[in-house]
C-alpha cells in the first residue's frame, strides 16, 4: 500500500512525501527509523478510488497492447527506477506520466492497485498477456522470489533492447524492397489502367493487326477497367485474408514453411529463431528458472515443425538425464560451433552464460546476412519491374513499328 505522511526531520524542516510499506504501522516504524518525527499519515486513497473507476468504465485492459519501443520504455525506467532505490508502485506511478493513450495509463494504474491490494508483481503482469509474454513473466517470478527484482529488470530492460533492435534492423532492411515492390505495383496498374486502353482505341482506329500479347494486355486492361470494383474488392480480400492467415497459427506455420523453400531467406529465418531461442533460454537460466520450465517457455518463439520438434528433443533429452547439447547436436538444424559452445557451458555449469552469448553471436551473423538478402533483393526486384515494364512497352510499340512501314 502507499502512504502518505508528513514529518519534520532533525533539521526543524517540514517534509511531506509517500512511502510504501505493508501497513501505516511498518510505515511508522520505517520513518522512525529515518529520524522523522510524523506530524500526520494515513493511507492514500485517491489512486485507488481512480483506478476502481477508470477500470470499471473501461474495454478490456487484457487485450491492450505495447509496441516494442513502448515495452523497451517501460522496462528500461522500471530498471533505473529500482535500481535508484524506489519501490515497484512509485515507480510504476512515475511511468504512467510518460504514457499519453488513456488505455497504457489505466493499465499502468491497475498494476499499481493490484500490488497495493497484496498481489505479487508476477501475477499482476499475467493480466495482460498481449503485453508481458509468458518468458517475461517468468524472470520477474524469479526476481521476486530469489529478492533480486532489481537484477531481473535490468536483464530484461537489455533482452527486450536487443529484441528491438534486430526488429528494427529487419523492418529497415525490408523498407527499399517494399518500397520497390510498391512502386512497381503503382507503375503497372498505371499502364493498366490509363496507357493501354489509349493504345487499343487507337490501334482499333486505325485498323491495325494485333499481336497476341498486345491483344491479350488490351483485353486485361479492358477488363480491369470496367470492372474495377471487382478488382479492388479482391484485392482486398486478398489482403485481408494474407493479415487474417498470418495471425493463426497455421497460417503462420505454411508462411514459415513456404519461405523456408528459399535457399538464402532460410538460412535467414533458422538464424533469427536460433538466436531468440537461444536469448530467451540463456535469459531464463540465468535468472535461475528451472531448465524444464525454460524450455516449456521458449516454445512461443516460432511454429516452425523443425524447431518446435527440437524443442520436444531437448525436453525428452533433459528429462531422461541427458544433455541439451546433445539434442542440438542430433537436430541438424543447429551449427556444429553453437552445439561446441552449448557444450562447454553445460561442462563448465555456465549453460545460461554461454547461450545469452551464443544469442549475441548470432546476433551480429545474422544482421550481416540480412543485410545481404536485402542488397539481392534490391536488384532482383529492379530486374522483374525492368522485365514486366519492357514487355507491356514492347508489346505497345510492336504495333506501330507495323503502322509506319505500312505508311512508308
Amino acid at each position: 500500500m502507499i502512504v502518505q505522511y508528513e514529518a519534520v526531520d532533525g533539521a526543524g524542516q517540514r517534509v511531506a512525501d509517500t512511502l510504501e510499506a505493508p501497513d501505516v504501522r511498518s510505515a511508522m516504524d520505517s520513518l522512525r527509523r529515518r529520524e522523522l518525527v510524523v506530524t500526520n499519515i494515513s493511507e492514500k486513497l485517491e489512486q485507488s478510488k481512480a483506478v476502481v473507476s477508470a477500470a470499471s468504465g473501461s474495454d478490456d485492459l487484457s487485450k491492450i497492447r505495447l509496441s516494442s519501443k513502448e515495452l523497451t520504455l517501460l522496462t528500461r525506467q522500471m530498471a533505473m527506477l529500482l535500481t535508484s532505490g524506489s519501490g515497484v508502485v512509485p515507480a510504476l506511478e512515475s511511468i504512467s506520466k510518460q504514457f499519453t493513450k488513456p488505455q497504457h495509463v489505466r493499465m499502468i494504474r491497475q498494476l499499481c492497485f493490484d500490488l497495493e491490494e497484496g498481489s505479487t508483481l508476477t501475477d499482476a503482469l499475467r493480466k495482460y498477456p498481449r503485453v508481458f509474454d509468458s518468458g517475461y513473466c517468468a524472470i520477474i517470478a524469479a526476481g521476486e522470489a530469489s529478492g533480486a527484482l532489481v537484477d531481473m529488470f535490468t536483464r530484461l530492460a537489455k533482452v527486450v533492447g536487443n529484441r528491438r533492435a534486430m526488429r528494427n534492423k529487419i523492418m529497415g532492411a525490408m523498407a527499399y524492397p517494399v518500397l520497390l515492390t510498391s512502386l512497381s505495383f503503382a507503375i503497372i496498374n498505371v499502364l493498366m489502367f490509363f496507357v493501354m486502353p489509349r493504345f487499343g482505341e487507337m490501334f482499333s482506329t486505325l485498323g491495325v493487326d494485333l499481336p497476341a500479347s498486345t491483344s491479350a494486355l488490351i483485353a486485361a486492361a479492358k477488363f480491369m477497367r470496367i470492372n474495377w470494383l471487382v478488382c479492388a474488392a479482391v484485392a482486398l480480400a486478398l489482403g485481408a485474408g494474407t493479415a487474417v492467415a498470418a495471425l493463426s497459427d497455421a497460417g503462420r506455420r505454411w508462411c514459415m514453411m513456404t519461405l523456408t523453400h528459399i535457399p538464402i531467406v532460410r538460412t535467414l529465418i533458422f538464424g533469427l529463431v536460433q538466436g531468440e531461442t537461444f536469448r530467451v533460454l540463456g535469459m531464463l537460466l540465468e535468472a535461475q528458472v528451472g531448465i524444464l520450465e525454460a524450455i516449456e517457455l521458449v516454445k512461443g518463439v516460432t511454429v516452425h515443425a523443425r524447431f518446435q520438434a527440437l524443442y520436444a528433443e531437448m525436453e525428452s533429452e533433459v528429462t531422461a538425464g541427458g544433455s541439451i547439447s546433445r539434442a542440438l547436436e542430433s537436430s541438424g538444424i543447429i551449427p556444429p560451433y553453437i552445439c561446441h559452445a552449448i557444450h562447454t557451458g553445460e561442462e563448465s555449469g555456465q549453460l545460461g552464460g554461454s547461450m545469452s552469448y551464443v544469442a549475441e553471436v548470432l546476433d551480429e551473423d545474422n544482421t550481416e546476412l540480412l543485410n545481404t538478402v536485402s542488397k539481392l533483393f534490391e536488384p532482383a526486384i529492379l530486374i522483374i519491374m525492368g522485365v514486366v515494364v519492357g514487355a507491356v512497352s514492347i508489346s505497345l510499340f510492336l504495333p506501330m513499328f507495323d503502322v509506319t512501314a505500312a505508311v512508308g
